[in-house]
């Protein structure tokens, strides 16, 4: 009969002693303070109330809480509506998807309105404005038309937009106002929804700023890659003017567009102030679904440290912009 087996121990090793066990925290001597004497970050005053039925709008917009999103959009309208007093920039820069959920006729309305100076878009918004004035319709089937090769290959879309852009260029207009003149003199049956064309009337800047190969028009035969390079870079200018004169009160706004509208905007700012102007005490802010990286940082947050205010504000474009629009225009009565 074999006896109990031995442990093997190496040379050198030692036992492992046992450890006293963890006594509990004592309780007893914790230091309280009076809750009356505690400042506290929220406060029924700052509540919203229920709504009414016949409330009128300003009503609704005066029952929201006085905390985090609701005062956000409450204090960047305020914003807008200091920098339209004082007559400074208030630029919008516009992601295609914007034009997609039907915001065209509110952003011209503030056109109208002066809370609207200056336009900023993407290659993709040149598209989507196109195609609504034109034909009443706009953002195609990608993969229903991806597998025929048939994507991106609306005739009207790119014969003329490139077109648009070609002779623009050869009057040395930038490519916002070159399709802007287009749609008004084409005047095709739904003008009245396209931004680049309400811009034209006006007399205000619209830039549109292109990332070559990211827009369907660029695939088109009548694509010139000089003239799109020359009139997009001409916008670029002019909208670094008007980033130059958000000093003092000017705001700029990044409305849907997570990554080409941010680095455009990141680099207007740096070209303004090495070029002397003083940009400070302005705002910025982004409206998106996502908060993304880029838009938080080159445009709410880089740009206005320590010289200016920056805001977010997360939700749909088809809810928050109607809903700061109508802040704005109840602020004007």
């Amino acid at each position: 009969m074999r006896g109990p087996r031995r442990r093997k121990t190496t040379p050198g090793a030692r036992t492992a002693r046992p450890r006293p066990p963890i006594e509990p925290l004592d309780l007893k001597g914790v230091r309280t303070y009076p809750l009356a004497s505690r400042k506290s970050q929220v406060t029924l005053k700052e509540f919203g109330r229920p709504h009414a039925p016949g409330s009128t709008l300003r009503t609704f917009l005066d029952s929201l809480p006085r905390i985090l999103g609701a005062d956000v959009l409450r204090r960047l309208a305020a914003e807008v509506l200091r920098a339209r007093e004082r007559g400074k920039p208030i630029v919008w820069g516009i992601g295609a998807h914007v034009l997609k959920v039907g915001l065209s006729p509110l952003l011209i309305d503030l056109m109208d309105k002066g809370l609207v100076t200056g336009l900023a878009l993407n290659g993709a918004g040149i598209v989507h404005d196109f195609e609504l004035a034109v034909a009443g319709h706009t953002s195609e089937d990608v993969e229903g038309g991806l597998g025929s090769g048939d994507f991106g290959m609306a005739r009207e879309t790119g014969e003329e937009l490139n077109r648009a852009i070609v002779e623009g260029d050869r009057d040395g207009l930038g490519l916002g106002a070159a399709v802007g003149r287009y749609l008004e003199r084409r005047k095709p049956p739904h003008v009245g929804v396209s931004l680049l064309a309400a811009a034209a009337r006006a007399g205000l800047p619209a830039t549109v700023h292109v990332a070559v190969g990211t827009d369907i028009v660029h695939m088109h035969p009548a694509c010139d890659p000089a003239a799109l390079g020359r009139a997009t870079h001409l916008d670029f200018r002019t909208f670094a003017a008007q980033v130059a004169r958000l000093g003092g009160g000017g705001v700029y706004l990044n409305v849907g567009s997570a990554v080409l509208l941010p680095e455009v905007f990141l680099k207007a700012v740096t070209l303004a102030r090495n070029l002397g102007h003083e940009i400070t005490d302005f705002a910025t802010a982004n409206l998106d679904f996502i908060q993304s990286y880029r838009p938080n940082t080159n445009v709410v947050h880089r740009p206005t440290q320590g010289v200016g205010r920056g805001y977010s504000l997360t939700g749909h474009h088809e809810i928050m912009v109607p809903l700061l629009a109508a802040a704005l225009v109840e602020g004007l009565a």
